[in-house]
Formats: C-alpha cells, sequence, structure tokens
C-alpha cells in the first residue's frame, strides 16, 4: 500500500492573481528604452554568437567541418602539393593546399557543429552580425570574408584558478618534466670524476 503524500502548506487563494498583476504593474512603469540601432550599436554579450570566422592557417583540409555539417553549407575546394624531402636519401611529402572555403550562410542554422568537430581549432564563433544581403546567393561568404570575421573573436575567458588542468596540458607538462629528469641524469653520468686525494704517508715520510 502506498504512503500518503506529507501535508502541504495551506494556499492563499488568489496568490498567483496577485504576482501576476505585480508582474505587469512592474513592467508598465518600466521606462521605455529604444534602441537607436543603425546609429548606436547594440551592447551585446560577451560570447555572442553571430556568424563563424576561419583561421585558414589552423585549417589542414581534413573536411571533418564539411562532412559533419547538417545542412551540407560548407564548400571546400583543395588540392595537393608536393613537398621535397628535408634530408638527402629522404621521403617527399605531400600536402592539402586550401583553394576554396566558404559557408552558406542562407542555409546555416548556426548550430555551431563544424566549430566543436574541427581538432585544428580553425574555426570561431565571432559576435559580428551586420551580413544581411539584398540577394539571397550573396550570403555565401568566401575565405577572405570569413578570415575578416575571425579578427572581431574575442579572446578566449580566463582560466578558473580552481578548475582541474587540462589533460593535454598536464601530458606535456609530465613528458617536460621527464626529458628535463634523462637529460639530469646524463649530464650527472657525463661529468668526470674528480680525483682522489690521499691521506696514507708515502715511504720515507714520517
Amino acid at each position: 500500500m502506498a504512503e500518503p503524500l506529507p501535508p502541504t502548506g495551506s494556499r492563499i487563494p488568489g496568490i498567483g492573481l496577485a504576482k501576476g498583476l505585480a508582474v505587469t504593474l512592474r513592467t508598465m512603469t518600466k521606462k521605455t528604452v529604444t534602441a537607436q540601432y543603425p546609429d548606436t550599436q547594440p551592447d551585446l554579450p560577451p560570447r555572442s554568437r553571430g556568424v563563424i570566422g576561419l583561421f585558414e592557417e589552423n585549417c589542414t583540409v581534413c573536411m571533418l567541418c564539411a562532412r559533419e555539417c547538417p545542412d551540407w553549407c560548407i564548400y571546400i575546394d583543395s588540392h595537393k602539393e608536393t613537398i621535397p624531402a628535408a634530408a638527402p636519401g629522404g621521403r617527399e611529402r605531400s600536402r592539402n593546399v586550401l583553394d576554396r572555403f566558404a559557408i552558406d550562410f542562407s542555409l546555416c542554422m548556426y548550430c555551431g557543429i563544424c566549430i566543436e568537430v574541427c581538432p585544428f581549432d580553425a574555426l570561431f564563433w565571432s559576435p559580428e552580425f551586420e551580413y544581411a544581403e539584398t540577394d539571397i546567393h550573396e550570403l555565401t561568404h568566401e575565405r577572405d570574408k570569413l578570415r575578416e570575421w575571425m579578427w572581431t573573436v574575442p579572446a578566449p575567458p580566463a582560466l578558473d584558478p580552481a578548475a582541474e588542468e587540462p589533460k593535454e596540458i598536464a601530458a606535456a607538462r609530465k613528458t617536460a618534466e621527464k626529458l628535463a629528469a634523462t637529460q639530469a641524469t646524463q649530464a650527472t653520468q657525463a661529468e668526470p670524476d674528480e680525483p682522489t686525494v690521499s691521506t696514507e704517508p708515502r715511504e720515507g715520510e714520517s
């Protein structure tokens, strides 16, 4: 058999109506403010999501952002370039060179998946929002425009000093400490032994 519910506090009739009227009265007496946009720029929150900026130097043309985009609004073109061997007898290397990176903002739904999946931090949210066009076909912005927006990306917030150390930094720190300990051990072993001074008397000495 189910246990009975504990008794609830006594309700005052009409308390909900009174709270609603209080909110209405407070809103009615509040001073009206009209935003004078575009003469006055709005004061946006620091991490506003406007458009997507491209840091071209970090892009390796891995195509991960284009494949994960649910709207297929990212267009990437590239070609391969051969890099000569760095040393005689070495192997030549090839790398992808970015030819085109464009985002169709008429299709983009600003989900941010492309930014989340980018393994090389090449895409960032920019607070820029003034990119309206009169023709929908002009909402496809190429990499030059995406690169301009990159410089409007705010700096990341400071780390919480009480937060846990990121795994990448912890791993790098442990590797550096291990390398420093190995070098110190090798330097100690490489130092020549100091000559020992004999305290025993030689022959003919008293």
